[in-house]
């Protein structure tokens, strides 16, 4: 829990802009409960209801919804290796509740320490945290999303949680190369539709990362 503590300062506002979307999009709160608790991802998230609002069909929306969630396969695959002995139904919950955040604490962890053990109780004790305050943000988002003033810029901790999860990754050249790499592929191809944007980034800034990896240690 402590672990993730730092990252709420940007969750919870996130949340909040995320209820308001709900709202802006003529839903109410158990629409908000389906969103926050179904789909359990920010940005998939503000993209389905922003399609639902120009009436597009649902089935759009739910690709969206998967194209997006899409670099989470790289998530678990990194991860795998410190769930392999657990049970299906543990591995199936730990799916359930991955984000950017729990991922990027753990894989942290992980890193720094690789001879720690518990992996299920730290990966749960903030995944489950940053789970609960999102479905309370988002709702306290629907609640009063509409009476935030313009001039407080909520909107701003999207792309700062992101921040906050990748400045302290980056460690190295291989982890600059692929920062590097992976944003400026993703803004060239921010055009492109359904956010293929991003995963082209993330595919690229992988891609460069190895690269640069594999020459410093042939």
């Amino acid at each position: 829990m402590a672990s993730v503590a730092p990252l709420l300062l940007g969750v919870a506002p996130f949340g909040i802009v995320a209820g308001a979307a709900v709202v802006d999009a003529g839903f109410h709160l158990p629409e908000n409960a389906g969103f926050s608790m179904v789909i359990f991802a920010g940005a998939a998230q503000l993209a389905a209801i922003d399609l639902l609002k120009q009436d597009a069909p649902a089935v759009v929306a739910i690709l969206t919804v998967l194209v997006i969630n899409a670099r989470h396969i790289m998530y678990s695959a990194a991860l795998a290796p410190s769930f392999a002995a657990r049970t299906m139904r543990e591995r199936l919950a730990a799916a359930y509740v991955m984000t950017d955040q729990a991922f990027a604490v753990t894989i942290s962890r992980r890193q720094a320490d690789p001879s720690y053990q518990p992996w299920l109780a730290f990966y749960f004790g903030g995944a489950l945290t940053l789970w609960t305050v999102w479905q309370i943000m988002t709702s306290i988002g629907v609640l009063v999303g509409d009476n935030v003033p313009d001039s407080v810029p909520l909107e701003f901790a999207i792309p700062l949680t992101f921040m906050a999860l990748l400045v302290p990754s980056v460690v190295d050249r291989p982890t600059l190369t692929a920062a590097a790499t992976g944003a400026a592929v993703a803004t060239a191809a921010a055009p492109l539709p359904w956010n293929l944007g991003m995963l082209l980034g993330s595919a690229a800034g992988i891609a460069a990362g190895v690269v640069h990896s594999l020459r410093r240690n042939p």
